[in-house]
């Protein structure tokens, strides 16, 4: 096989099929002896997570934390960190999608950090009081879509119902191992969906307002490649080539977006906080595309002739119908309608969408009604 040569951009990158191999190599470099392994249940059936902790010398004695809910919450962090204390851990790896990695982060946070969370919080001003001192995190992936494994976010749902993003620097996972190889078995839906948040990530942030030229170029490869394979991906999953630019366009939407999102994330994080419902991040973000594609019209400057190129599109091209028409190829709901998203919902979800950390970069101003607007739109 050819040598893996990591990647230096935000952190340490080793990507490639077979890169998970470089595991233990990774732990001795970064000095860890006695890593929490953070991971869901789904993973761990599946056997992936086992796969990882036996090229670890000695695992059988490493703590584990399988619990990972779907959206991280706050009373997972105090479990998987009460096993971190009593384990005396020296650092955590995260095995799965951006759940568990955003779970691994704030364990990390909080193990050399005070409660309560909520004090880190970017919409509280947070930020400055997360220190290098955070504990190390390798992120191992398993999906292609929220990119945490090179992001500098958490994103956690509160006691109080709120959730909330956990924004620093000292967050970024001190290794992203991404194996293209652990994503060959992943079931249709979830690469669809886990696939498009991807490609939300690379739109969103290419149109924020904010100046980052270098951001904006790995947003337009991003979108390029997940346009370019994630039919491919979803269709045939061993498809290694497929997995492997799904993986890439992932990690380059979240290298991306430290310049911002927009308000398709200011309206999807509401309804994943909600704890009556369990909706996908990814599904959430695909749905709400379109209507937001739509409100942005005629803010963005020449950037939607940009994306339209980038996506290979004619110049006259509906972005947001090829969108819609893209989720229905992909097997996805085509409304939060048929998601169980009800109208009476709209003016809570309008309300929170509104102080989210992902609305001040939208290209265009929301504000509460224009949220309920949007809601309405994508409610089918």
């Amino acid at each position: 096989m050819t040598p893996i040569v990591p990647i230096t951009y935000l952190t340490t990158i080793l990507f490639d099929h077979g890169a998970v191999r470089q595991l233990p190599a990774e732990l001795k470099a970064l000095g860890l002896s006695r890593p929490l392994l953070v991971t869901d249940r789904g993973v761990a059936a599946a056997g992936i997570a086992g796969r990882v902790l036996e090229l670890i010398p000695g695992s059988n004695d490493l703590p584990r934390f399988e619990d990972t809910p779907s959206n991280p919450t706050e009373a997972a962090t105090r479990q998987a960190l009460a096993l971190y204390r009593q384990g005396k851990c020296d650092g955590v790896i995260a095995v799965g999608g951006g759940s568990s990695m955003d779970l691994a982060k704030a364990v990390a946070l909080l193990a050399t950090h005070p409660e309560p969370l909520a004090q880190y919080a970017m919409s509280a001003g947070g930020a400055p009081k997360i220190t290098a001192a955070v504990a190390p995190v390798v992120a191992i992936p398993t999906t292609a879509g929220t990119g945490s494994e090179v992001g500098r976010g958490a994103l956690i749902t509160l006691e109080d119902g709120r959730k909330l993003g956990i924004v620093s620097p000292h967050l970024i996972p001190k290794r992203a191992i991404c194996d293209p190889e652990l994503t060959l078995g992943l079931p249709p839906g979830l690469t669809a969906a886990t696939g498009m948040d991807a490609l939300t990530h690379c739109i969103e942030t290419f149109l924020s307002p904010r100046i980052n030229p270098p951001a904006d170029a790995i947003a337009l490869d991003g979108a390029e490649r997940a346009i370019a394979w994630i039919e491919r991906a979803t269709k045939e999953g061993s498809h290694r080539e497929a997995r492997w630019n799904m993986m890439m366009a992932s990690m380059e939407g979240a290298m991306a977006f430290q310049k911002g999102l927009g308000a398709v994330h200011g309206m999807s994080h509401p309804l994943g906080a909600r704890k009556d419902m369990s909706l996908h991040h990814g599904t959430l973000n695909a749905v709400i595309l379109p209507a937001v594609l739509r409100f942005n019209t005629g803010h963005v400057g020449d950037k939607y002739t940009r994306l339209r190129r980038v996506l290979g599109l004619a110049p006259d091209a509906d972005l947001a119908a090829f969108i819609e028409d893209l989720n229905a190829r992909l097997g996805l709901p085509p409304s939060l309608g048929a998601m169980g998203v009800k109208p009476e919902m709209i003016p809570e979800l309008a309300e929170q969408a509104v102080f989210d950390h992902s609305t001040p970069t939208n290209p265009r101003p929301v504000d509460r009604m224009a949220y309920e607007m949007l809601y309405r739109a994508a409610l089918g």
